[in-house]
């Protein structure tokens, strides 16, 4: 789970974006109990400052949730972690299809492209 940082955005962003990833793709799942934030940092190697930082914004968008003196787990709400997977993949599609627009192709050339990669 080693990340790469950019010296531009705030780690505790950066650290927050690779965590909603890994709840999104089911590296944690729902209801699973979380590492401790002193194992989250010592993985990501981050001050735990910044992961507390990155958790605490997890939990405020209720994308997991603190059980008092239990540690931290994954929201059981199915329906937020697929809202936010289809919010990230519609996001990284626009990306995609803008970026194909500016070296003039047009959708359907795009997906042409999209059918052509082995993955």
């Amino acid at each position: 789970m080693e990340m790469t940082f950019d010296n531009n955005i705030p780690i505790y962003i950066q650290v927050l974006e690779y965590m909603k990833i890994y709840l999104i793709s089911g590296v944690f799942k729902c209801g699973e109990r979380l590492p401790s934030v002193r194992e989250f940092s010592t993985t990501f190697k981050v001050n735990p400052n910044t992961m507390q930082k990155a958790l605490a914004e997890l939990e405020s968008m209720d994308l997991i949730y603190t059980e008092r003196t239990n540690g931290k787990y994954v929201t059981q709400n199915t329906e937020l972690i697929e809202k936010l997977k289809d919010e990230y993949a519609t996001t990284l599609a626009k990306s995609y299809f803008q970026g194909m627009k500016r070296i003039g192709l047009g959708k359907a050339d795009s997906i042409k492209y999209l059918e052509g990669i082995d993955e």
